[in-house]
């Protein structure tokens, strides 16, 4: 009960020092007359995957390969499966031809690519399966590649597209920042210790608990997210910060979790992987059936009732 106790802390204090390191930083940023585009597209996305990286960093220094590489494919599911499922239901999503053309096909080419990259025992004979130093790299130059579509992207935009930015000085800003880097960190370790000790305990592995527990828990600031937009019609913030959080999780978060430390794919981690990209191949499809391009809530609905199905299928056979 401790070490289930000290995960929920981990998550409390993970998605608070979240929290006030975005309003910091942004709040700093917008002194220095920095666009409101630009820190939606660079401060407010890392702010929403904060949680992932920090723990993700953290697994991969103590070589926690099964929370590292479950946490990633499991948020990656919940995104889409769970998130965009529950928030097509509260109103149906509508999506924009730059999400539909790039965005949605680029989530799906991560997701190829993380299995090609977990098939070293078909491809190459080797005698077991991970993400290597090199595959790492490779994903933060799909990354590079998105950061640089993202500022062309933020180069045509019009003037009044801001964000809300709260308002502080810039040394309350600044504590902020310092505050919330260390409330991450702190967060972020306690989650991947507790998780451990908490796996040992039920007898499970830890690709198990990386796609429950901890992948739920540090997707709570994309459901937040999605499910207000959803709630205010703002259906472009509720799929682009899905899609693009999803995006950020392979090629930024998992790249630099393998350069780190080479990720080693646990068993059953196929099924993972293949569900990663059956998820993204049916919001891809789903865009394009019914009246235009949107996720409507029949698809919602199904959206659901696959991820309770995938959900019963890692607690059956853990």
């Amino acid at each position: 009960m401790l070490n289930i106790l000290l995960l929920v802390v981990g998550f409390i204090i993970l998605v608070y020092g979240a929290t006030i390191l975005v309003d910091g930083a942004s709040s700093l940023a917008k002194k220095y007359n920095i666009p409101g585009i630009v820190i939606g597209l660079t401060i407010v996305a890392f702010g929403t995957s904060a949680p992932e990286f920090v723990v993700n960093l953290a697994g991969s220094f103590k070589g926690n390969s099964g929370i590292v590489l479950g946490n990633i494919l499991g948020s990656n599911i919940f995104n889409i499966l769970f998130i965009l499922g529950i928030s097509s239901i509260i109103y149906p999503l509508t999506v924009k031809s730059n999400t539909t053309w790039m965005e949605v096909p680029l989530s799906f080419i991560s997701s190829l690519l993380v299995l090609v990259f977990a098939s070293d025992m078909i491809i190459d004979n080797r005698t077991h399966n991970e993400l290597s130093r090199i595959d790492g790299i490779v994903l933060i130059f799909f990354f590079v590649i998105f950061l640089a579509y993202n500022f062309n992207l933020m180069k045509k935009g019009s003037s009044d597209e801001e964000i809300d930015i709260k308002d502080y000085s810039k040394i309350k800003s600044a504590f902020m920042i310092i505050a919330g880097v260390a409330l991450l960190g702190t967060g972020g370790n306690l989650i991947v210790n507790s998780a451990v000790r908490v796996a040992e305990m039920l007898g499970i592995s830890e690709r198990v608990i990386g796609l429950t527990i901890v992948s739920i828990g540090t997707s709570l600031p994309e459901l937040a997210t999605s499910v207000v937009a959803a709630m205010k019609r703002n259906v472009d913030i509720a799929v682009g910060n899905i899609v693009g959080s999803n995006i950020f999780n392979v090629f930024w978060i998992l790249g630099v979790s393998a350069v780190v430390n080479p990720v080693i794919v646990r068993e059953g981690s196929a099924l993972d992987m293949s569900v990663n990209i059956g998820a993204s191949l049916l919001l891809f499809l789903f865009i394009f059936t019914g009246k235009e391009r949107r996720i409507d809530r029949i698809e919602g609905v199904l959206f659901l009732m696959l991820y309770t199905i995938y959900m019963g299928a890692v607690l059956f056979f853990m």
